[in-house]
């Protein structure tokens, strides 16, 4: 992981990045460092009087490090002495500029308290000051000092990224921010963390969540309005093309300097499929491969070695298929429409084969060049008739209620022991990675689709971008370019890991020690995309895309229920998806 560090890190604002973030990380090891020792001499000097300044200071901190609200209320009651006192310190605090007030309500009669940028950098350089004085007493180096992280970590702090902290002005927005997702998991966990960023860019937020289908209609609906009902929409990748060319998105570089999101920190797929023309239409709120999740410990005990081949992932899925006993080999998306759309666009890669003319270049094809005039559907091909075949293969060794599964309910089944194995994105491991009671919890591995004969391992990047619309009121343009930096960091980023999330667009997030520790899943998609099996062109961006995901979806649904054959199968969907493009 040193290489990516070093590669992340290699541009002038990489490098300040990097110098802000190891500072942040070491303040809550001082702040912690510092209390104890003050609840120490405390113990010693039976007759000293509790340091009011200090114990208000320190719980501010402690307060806007993890991104919660704290009130003068708290703050008093965090002082150690008498009221009075406590309001008096407190005041001296703010009068020496140490701490500001801003208004909660609009009425203004409620404030929440805040530390200032002159008390920040007051503890940013206390931390450094501890740090020296530890080495010159304790007679170790800096660097030994600083892995030993204040006896909190042995890690090195420099890779640890601190909380998000709340902006320098509260954003300006009438109504408050208004966002529109998806109902997925890492969307529900920025629901459940709303207050912390509320309390971080200054305003309230309104968020709506849509399944995949609706969103998409609800995004194109509120770009036909005059003014936009949203600041930032969701987006998932596959649609970028179609939004950026009927004006759904504005450019990201109409909105901010995009040097700001500090780009070479994302992963390359998810970063370029953000892209339409050359230019960014969305940031990654989350990088989420469609990967093998299979069991290891099942694995392990019938001496199988994990499936890197399609041959070999029939042949596991037959060994493990035993529906007298209520297991089955393995679950996918089958569903007709959309689901079994994407799976098959996801099967046709693993055999090598785009669904559009895509230029072949190293690693896979060319993507980020579908905007060109001459695409054509590739769907009737030699390659795409194995995929049928495959899948077709699948059907025996999958549960009986196969045809109905989707992304969720390919899922649970192999989170409750019932599955050997099953597609999934990384963004669902929360079914079984944080439920101690699933038999899948820390038996789980992740691997690239297995390939087919002329094919190569990939993980088809997944998940969503969330982007500015074209038709934002002029008067909120910048504050919600504000809000959509502070969403997308990798301050929140980890946060929303520390919160269930299993989606990690960033290399720095992805090489957090923190992050490391919670999931193997990190190390996983790090290591995929070192390799270049993270990809993003089995599902190109082109505008039509959405309606060829639904046709391929609807006539290969037809073939897995037997009413088609697959060469008929390939025909219609070569020929509808013909249509769609002309």
């Amino acid at each position: 992981m040193g290489n990516i560090q070093k590669e992340n890190f290699s541009s002038p604002s990489g490098m300040i990045r990097k110098g802000v973030v190891a500072e942040q990380a070491a303040l809550p090891a001082a702040l912690a460092f510092v209390d104890t020792l003050c609840a120490e001499l405390d113990t010693a000097l039976e007759i000293s009087d509790p340091n009011a300044h200090f114990n208000m200071v320190s719980a501010l901190l402690k307060a806007h490090l993890s991104g919660k609200i704290i009130t003068a209320t708290m703050l008093i009651s965090a002082s150690g002495v008498p009221y009075a006192t406590a309001r008096r310190k407190l005041q001296q605090l703010q009068e020496c500029g140490f701490i500001e007030q801003r208004a909660r309500t609009r009425s203004g009669r409620s404030f929440s308290l805040h530390p200032t940028e002159r008390l920040m950098t007051n503890w940013r350089q206390l931390a450094d000051r501890i740090l020296r004085l530890c080495t010159e007493a304790g007679g170790i180096t800096e660097k030994d000092a600083r892995e030993y992280y204040f006896g909190a970590s042995y890690v090195p702090a420099s890779q640890t990224i601190a909380p998000p902290q709340v902006l320098p002005e509260p954003l300006q927005l009438g109504g408050g921010l208004r966002i529109l997702v998806h109902g997925d998991p890492t969307f529900m966990v920025m629901e459940n963390l709303k207050r912390q960023f509320e309390q971080i860019i200054g305003t309230n937020i309104s968020q709506r969540a849509f399944s995949i289908d609706r969103l998409r209609t609800e995004a194109l609906r509120n770009a036909e309005r005059r003014i936009s009902k949203y600041d930032i929409i969701a987006v998932d990748l596959p649609w970028i093309g179609e939004f950026a060319e009927k004006g759904v998105l504005a450019p990201l570089d109409t909105c901010l300097d995009t040097d700001r999101l500090d780009p070479p920190d994302f992963h390359t797929a998810g970063w370029m499929a953000a892209h339409w023309g050359g230019r960014a239409y969305g940031v990654p709120s989350q990088t989420t491969p469609e990967l093998l999740f299979y069991r290891k410990d099942l694995f392990a005990e019938a001496g199988l070695e994990p499936p890197d081949t399609t041959d070999k992932l029939i042949d596991a899925a037959r060994h493990f298929h035993a529906p007298q006993k209520g297991r089955f080999g393995i679950a996918w998306n089958a569903a007709r429409g959309t689901a079994l759309g994407h799976q098959f666009l996801m099967t046709c890669a693993d055999f090598g084969q785009p669904i559009v003319n895509l230029d072949r270049i190293a690693g896979g094809f060319a993507a980020d060049t579908a905007h060109r005039s001459d695409i054509v559907p590739t769907i009737n091909t030699p390659l795409a008739l194995d995929a049928c075949e495959f899948l077709l293969s699948l059907m025996e060794f999958s549960p009986p209620d196969i045809l109905s599964m989707s992304w969720y309910e390919r899922v649970r089944p192999y989170a409750a022991g019932k599955i050997a194995m099953a597609y999934g994105y990384t963004l669902l491991a929360p079914y079984f990675e944080r439920d101690p009671s699933s038999p899948a919890n820390g038996n789980t591995g992740y691997l690239p689709h297995p390939a087919g004969p002329k094919g190569q391992p990939v993980a088809t990047v997944g998940g969503y971008v969330m982007g500015i619309p074209a038709n934002i009121a002029p008067e909120r343009r910048a504050a919600a370019a504000e809000a959509l930096i502070a969403f997308t960091s990798p301050e929140a980023q980890k946060l929303y890991i520390l919160n269930g999330s299993r989606t990690a667009p960033r290399y720095s997030v992805g090489a957090d020690p923190e992050v490391r520790r919670i999931s193997p899943i990190f190390e996983a998609v790090d290591a995929m995309s070192l390799r270049d099996e993270l990809q993003y062109w089995p599902r190109p961006p082109i505008p039509q895309i959405a309606e060829i995901i639904e046709i391929c979806g609807q006539e290969l649904h037809d073939m897995l229920r037997g009413i088609l054959s697959p060469r008929d199968a390939l025909r219609r969907a070569q020929s509808r998806a013909e249509d769609a493009l002309k």
